[in-house]
């Protein structure tokens, strides 16, 4: 009976983890294409996030799958930091689990400003963030709409851009980001 729920679960959670391509290059590029329609989407809507990330120590943008059934949430994604002080990159991956009710698959992009050298470097080295999220989601492509807010949390103010999705969830959550060794 719950073969069906967690098999879909797996393979939604398997092929969002990855950036698409055959070797490291094209899944930088990949990430690197993401980044940019990140930033070029959340600069349309608020068009101060622009001043915001140029004077900033530097920011990361993240592809995330995030899917919650009932009373589990589980997510996956990839995404870059960069340093604003000197262009450099660190591509990272991540996971995310938490409790809470809801239901619905989410395909959503974030965006995170870092205040400081330090706050980015906290992120780069030790990658954990916890908290609580409640949203809600019915989008496809340019069809229908997503409640979000932005988040300012230890020195790093976090955008969240729906892209697809279905959701409705009332979470607390843990989330891994940590440097991806097959891309740095």
């Amino acid at each position: 009976m719950y073969r069906l729920p967690l098999t879909l679960v797996l393979t939604v959670m398997l092929a969002a983890c990855a950036a698409s391509g055959s070797n490291p290059s094209e899944k930088r590029a990949t990430i690197d294409d993401m980044r940019q329609q990140v930033l070029n989407e959340i600069y349309k809507n608020k068009p101060a996030v622009r001043a915001l990330v140029n004077s900033s120590s530097g920011y990361a943008t993240f592809s995330n799958v995030n899917i919650n059934l009932i009373f589990i949430a589980a997510g996956t994604g990839y995404g870059v930091v960069v340093d604003n002080s000197n262009g450099a990159k660190t591509y990272m991956k991540m996971g995310e689990a938490g409790i809470g009710l809801g239901a619905g698959v989410k395909d959503f992009r974030a965006l995170m400003v870092f205040e400081t050298r330090s706050a980015m470097k906290r992120f780069i080295e030790q990658g954990w963030q916890v908290g609580a999220n409640a949203d809600a989601a019915a989008k496809a492509g340019d069809k229908g709409d997503a409640v979000g807010k932005e988040v300012f949390i230890d020195g790093v103010t976090v955008y969240q851009i729906t892209e697809n999705g279905v959701a409705l969830q009332a979470t607390v959550k843990g989330a891994k980001f940590w440097v991806d060794g097959d891309l740095n």
